[in-house]
């Protein structure tokens, strides 16, 4: 039986009463379509393998009704990659991972309706390939984790499967750092604090997630945030991410009660505080026309280097249409307080 997560697939299963002793290797190869040896044998190099709860090395033979447990990391592409010159801005990269600033209205992945043009076809064709990659091709990199169309920021690609399964591992252990800026309606109290809310699709919208009402519903997720500046009727947020969850900080933002400036999806694109006045009303849709999107940044990630185990920490500007909004939000708040004292 497999269930999909986000970063890795988990697979169980038992093995047949009359299954005759075999290499655990082959003997999943066997098992799992679009699977390769080399791949089985590097999760069972990382300790991704489990026989009866206990983790077993590639060449274990299986015995009747034994109870396997597989982590891979990443859902198998279901279609074939087309390379596309897409412009990429690396932030980094050596022979093992690349760190790449992603602009915002850039797929990350390819997906139904969504086959070109993304971040992956951009990748492929900067790694030197020209042609239609079958799924899984081992020489393609792989980004190890994702952040939506409309958020800018960084992103870790993995150049090897080594590579791959040692970053992931990071992310699934939650030891990757990874902290947004983000602009959030309203005034928050708090100068810090912490949401721990689970999160589930939306029963009635599939594009949206939610905080479920019961509790024992959704996946765990928890969201770290610190206010940066207080602009009246916005505030200034970093936000740091201790799980990985689609849409988290959106999604906990909005439950919050202060939804991402600007967000389509999560009621951020609507004026929500401020004057009636028409100048004010003005002035959001100014802000909305500068930047048509979540005010989402993905502006530190700091992991491990997969190869020489030294700790990495990247930083990424916000980009222009952010700090113009940001800016004038500023502006608007100076303004605001001088004509409180006249």
């Amino acid at each position: 039986m497999k269930n999909k997560q986000e970063l890795f697939e988990h697979f169980q299963l038992v093995v047949d009463p009359g299954q005759s002793p075999l290499r655990i290797d082959k003997f999943l190869v066997s098992k799992m379509e679009s699977t390769s040896r080399n791949r089985i044998q590097l999760a069972a190099e990382e300790g991704y393998i489990l026989v009866n709860d206990k983790p077993v090395k590639s060449n274990y033979k299986v015995r009747p009704l034994d109870h396997i447990r597989l982590m891979l990391p990443f859902q198998k592409r279901e279609f074939k990659l087309i390379p596309q010159p897409i412009p990429l801005d690396i932030v980094f990269e050596d022979d093992h991972i690349l760190v790449l600033n992603k602009p915002a209205g850039l797929i990350v992945h390819p997906g139904h309706g969504n086959y070109t043009g993304t971040l992956l076809n951009g990748l492929a064709w900067y790694l030197g390939l020209r042609n239609e990659l079958p799924t899984e091709d081992p020489r393609m990199g792989v980004l190890v984790h994702r952040i939506d169309k409309d958020t800018t920021g960084l992103l870790v690609a993995a150049k090897s499967e080594m590579a791959q399964f040692r970053l992931a591992r990071q992310f699934f252990d939650r030891n990757v750092e990874r902290i947004y800026t983000t602009l959030v309606w309203d005034h928050v109290e708090k100068d810090r604090g912490t949401i721990t809310a689970n999160i589930a699709r939306h029963p009635s919208d599939r594009l949206r997630f939610c905080v479920p009402v019961k509790e024992t519903e959704g996946r765990h997720a928890v969201t770290h945030y610190r206010v940066l500046e207080r602009l009246g009727y916005v505030t200034l947020l970093e936000c740091k991410l201790e799980t990985g969850r689609t849409h988290q900080i959106r999604v906990h933002m909005e439950h919050m009660g202060h939804p991402v400036f600007g967000d389509p999806r999560y009621s951020g694109n609507r004026i929500r505080k401020g004057t009636p006045y028409t100048k004010f009303k003005q002035f959001v849709n100014n802000c909305f026309q500068i930047l048509p999107r979540q005010a989402l940044h993905a502006g530190m990630l700091g992991f491990v280097h997969p190869a020489s185990n030294e700790p990495m920490k990247f930083h990424a500007p916000l980009p222009d249409d952010f700090n113009k909004v940001l800016e004038k939000w500023r502006i608007y708040a100076v303004s605001s307080q001088h004509s409180s004292t006249l």
